[in-house]
């Protein structure tokens, strides 16, 4: 009789302790999955949003706020800051500064955030536009990858924002549509869920919120007057910025002419001790969060462990209660010309298939555990996660289950291995 087949049958001869077994090395395993999906993701969509940005300088705060919001654009900012305390940053050419991008936050659409910026922010996250242009005038925006397919915007398509980064009716600016220009083709990072225009559109909105309602009429022409360019702001490049020193933007992410130069190293707590804004840097801070997060996933890890080995004393309880129940069919067995290796290698079997199958019920419920989770992440960040995806770690976790599984077998199968065939058909 084939081995394996044996070892099938008795593992299911007794469901109860099957599904006691499976179920706390699931547990276990399925933890320890999910941990590693979740983690692994997060960190690949930090770590490619980093867009090799040395520098975010804002309003002060906390600044790991401030690289949440103006890198990844999962939190609020911090404040803004005028454009003549920001204007040494922005001026052409820096000595340190190779690149310095503006930003300016505040309003969104269908919870995706409309960001005022020049069209050097395509460069940072390698983005190109697949369909249409970039925005040139005023209300005139282009769209990332993920807005455009999930709103149903198309090109020349009009809609009004709202204040904030709730989808919120009662918020809406409805005295200025924008209107949309152009699509990004896929990038993968941030950028594709953003809805980009030029910086004067954000403060022209904000301009028209505090005035008071003169009327359908009035904001229509207002706002046509501004699709023609008249008394335009043109602030497609720092420079234009520079001309509206009282104006205020959200942040800066800057890029370094040489990362290792001395005085780069130190512009950072410069610009915190001599200035009235703040500068963070993305990779310490995210390093930060790392650690933040990390206390809390070793601590789930460490549960996972315990409930892993746990069950592998399950596992090992199982066999062993079952080996001495099953005495007598293992005599049989020998008196037939079953070799004491043969038996041995029956209850490894047997425990290698508890494990085995622990782990597939394990990694199947972490990977439908997070392509359940990944909704509400969706929802809430505007990130994509997935649960259908393999992580060659988790190779080493059937490897680790499989040891346990060995493990927790090795006793019960020398047991096995060493049955008196004279004293177990003596006692029957």
């Amino acid at each position: 009789m084939n081995i394996l087949y044996l070892a099938w049958k008795n593992v299911i001869k007794n469901p109860l302790n099957l599904l006691m077994s499976v179920i706390l090395f699931g547990l276990g395993v399925g933890l320890i999955s999910f941990l590693l999906l979740f983690n692994s993701q997060l960190k690949e969509k930090f770590d490619k949003n980093l867009a090799d940005i040395d520098l975010v300088v804002g309003a002060k705060g906390s600044p790991l706020q401030m690289i949440l919001c103006s890198m990844y654009h999962i939190d609020n900012p911090t404040g803004n800051i005028p454009i003549k305390n920001a204007a040494p940053l922005l001026r052409e050419p820096h000595p340190l500064i190779k690149q310095a991008v503006p930003l300016s936050l505040g309003d969104s659409y269908k919870s995706y955030r409309i960001v005022g910026t020049n069209h050097e922010i395509l460069g940072l996250y390698g983005a190109t536009v697949a369909e249409g242009d970039l925005w040139k005038n005023d209300f005139e925006v282009t769209l990332g990858h993920t807005v455009a397919q999930e709103s149903g915007l198309k090109l020349g398509d009009k809609f009004v924002s709202s204040h904030g980064f709730a989808d919120d009716a009662d918020l809406a600016h409805d005295h200025a549509a924008f209107m949309v220009k152009g699509i990004l083709a896929p990038t993968g990072s941030v950028i594709d869920q953003l809805i980009l225009t030029n910086t004067a559109s954000i403060w022209l909105v904000h301009e028209h919120q505090g005035e008071e309602n003169e009327g359908a009429a009035t904001h229509e022409e207002d706002h046509h007057h501004h699709d023609h360019g008249e008394d335009h702001i043109h602030d497609n490049s720092n420079a234009d910025l520079l001309a509206h020193p009282e104006q205020e933007i959200t942040s800066v992410l800057i890029r370094y002419r040489n990362k290792t130069n001395f005085q780069a190293l130190n512009f950072g707590r410069n610009i915190n001790e001599n200035t009235e804004m703040q500068a963070a840097s993305p990779a310490i801070e995210i390093n930060r969060l790392y650690s933040m997060i990390g206390l809390g996933t070793d601590a789930i890890r460490n549960l996972a462990i315990l409930i892993a080995i746990v069950s592998a004393l399950s596992i090992f309880i199982s066999l062993y209660k079952g080996l001495r129940e099953r005495r007598y069919e293992l005599a049989l067995m020998r008196v037939m010309g079953a070799h004491r290796s043969g038996l041995f290698a029956l209850v490894i079997l047997e425990g290698l298939i508890l494990a085995g199958i622990g782990f597939a019920v394990g990694s199947l419920v972490s990977h439908l555990g997070m392509h359940w989770a990944a909704g509400f992440l969706k929802q809430d960040f505007r990130y994509s996660f997935t649960g259908w995806k393999w992580l060659h770690e988790e190779w080493y976790i059937l490897g680790a289950s499989l040891v346990l599984g060995l493990i927790a077998s090795l006793l019960p199968a020398i047991q096995a291995a060493r049955t008196d065939i004279n004293k177990t058909l003596s006692e029957k």
